[in-house]
């Protein structure tokens, strides 16, 4: 497909979040349901004067939804691409953490309970550069499980 195409309502979207959420986009607003509210007696608080402001302010919200959630799918898919950049590019860092926003929830609950561990860990290390990673903790339990000697003091980041 032509870029065009493709990026069409991904532009209309970026535009109208952009806007709705600046200051003058919030005055436009308030300047409406000030117009709405000084024409209640003027309309005699009628349902129908109450039908139109329900009904404007459904139907922007309807739309808005859809709106900002699509701009919110980009920014957390170029944050997650930045995040895995960064991963990539730490030799601290394991790989395995990369796309690990397709995990399930109780997956993700693992995973925070083990880092909770490590930060610990950390916080107990005069030495910031030690290396505090999955794939340490994974070596250190292999080391203690087996019995083979040869693991260092780096990979796990901690005095043994």
């Amino acid at each position: 497909m032509e870029r065009g195409k493709i990026n069409l309502f991904e532009r209309m979207a970026t535009r109208i979040t952009a806007w709705t959420g600046s200051s003058m986009a919030f005055g436009v607003a308030l300047g409406i349901i000030l117009v709405w509210s000084v024409t209640g007696p003027v309309f005699k608080y009628s349902d129908t004067w109450q039908l139109v402001i329900n009904t404007g302010t459904t139907i922007v919200t309807f739309l808005m939804v859809f709106l900002i959630q699509k701009s919110q799918n980009k920014d957390s898919k170029a944050i997650q691409l930045k995040l895995n950049e960064l991963i990539a590019a730490s030799r601290f860092a394991s790989n395995r953490m990369v796309d690990i926003e397709d995990l399930s929830e109780a997956e993700l609950d693992v995973l925070r309970k083990f880092y909770r561990k490590l930060a610990e860990m950390s916080e107990e290390d005069s030495d910031i550069h030690k290396s505090h990673s999955i794939d340490a903790a994974q070596r250190l339990h292999r080391h203690k499980t087996s019995g083979i000697s040869g693991l260092t003091q780096g990979d796990t980041g901690s005095q043994e």
